[in-house]
């Protein structure tokens, strides 16, 4: 089973906050390099803004890569697998929810 499939906001985010750290360079120092402030890579960093296209090419021109790999998903933003003996767990243990649940229901109606 796979979890949610991560939207293109939040591959962005983690693909410049990864490469920003690679290069060893905090926010402030690649915000002057891009010629962005501070406040704009936070905020993409955060999830909370997307870019223009002229933002994205700085970016990437920034941390020396081309502007689509910071829009391609990589191993920290695919979901995240889980071990087939795990998720029969965790279904038998919904199930024994859902079946007190119920049984509390029927004797509610009784």
């Amino acid at each position: 089973m796979k979890g949610k499939k991560p939207d293109l906001r939040g591959i962005l985010a983690v693909n410049l906050k990864e490469q920003r750290k690679t290069l060893g360079l905090s926010q402030e120092k690649l915000a002057e390099i891009a010629n962005l402030s501070w406040q704009t890579v936070n905020s993409i960093e955060c999830h909370r803004t997307w870019v223009s296209d002229k933002t994205l090419e700085s970016l990437a021109d920034a941390l020396k890569i081309e502007s689509f790999q910071l829009l391609l998903p990589s191993e920290n933003t695919l979901p995240k697998s889980i071990n087939p003996d795990e998720a029969v767990k965790k279904l038998v243990k919904i199930k024994r929810s859902f079946d007190d649940s119920f049984n509390e229901i029927v004797n509610l109606i009784k």
